[in-house]
């Protein structure tokens, strides 16, 4: 285990000096190709902003409301029937939008149940076996100009509900 957790504090750095010895090898000016990569990706990152700034004030309004935590109460009755905590109802619609936000709930499920209980374990199993579909479908599809999105949301949610639905499984395994 010592290895691994060494290990994964190398994989940047060795991943970067991999990356600027490949550069270097087919005489590259690295640097330059750097530079202008990030030129090139600024109109990107200008095209996405307002569609980023309003998925984080929405989401943000409807936590400071009060609204998630009073819908994850009223659905809550019906998935714990089902074997879905209640708690986490919120969390689960939180991260469909934002992945950000949905990680500051996720804290808060650790301070409310603690961090190796039963409701933590499937949090942190959902968190990353799902996806933020609002957000990437937003973004990518901006930016590859796509109008016709098709099946790409009925997909996504489908892959969505089967994380969730995996994360109760995997962690009544536990």
């Amino acid at each position: 285990m010592f290895f691994l957790s060494r290990l994964s504090d190398y994989i940047i750095p060795g991943l970067i000096v991999v990356v600027v010895l490949c550069g270097m090898m087919q005489k590259k000016d690295v640097y330059e190709d750097f530079i202008r990569g990030a030129k090139e990706g600024l109109p990107t990152v200008l095209k996405v902003m307002p569609t980023l700034i309003g998925l984080m004030i929405a989401v943000g309004m409807l936590r400071a409301s009060g609204f998630m935590e009073a819908a994850g109460t009223f659905l809550g009755q019906w998935t714990e029937k089902i074997g879905f905590p209640g708690a986490l109802v919120p969390l689960t619609f939180v991260k469909i939008f934002s992945s950000s936000a949905a990680t500051g709930m996720l804290v808060d499920v650790y301070k409310n149940y603690g961090a190796d209980s039963y409701i933590s374990n499937i949090a942190s199993i959902m968190m990353s076996s799902t996806e933020t579909v609002f957000y990437t479908m937003s973004v990518y599809f901006m930016v590859a100009k796509v109008t016709k999105t098709r099946w790409t949301l009925m997909g996504a949610m489908l892959a969505t509900l089967g994380g969730t639905v995996a994360s109760v499984y995997l962690a009544g395994m536990m």
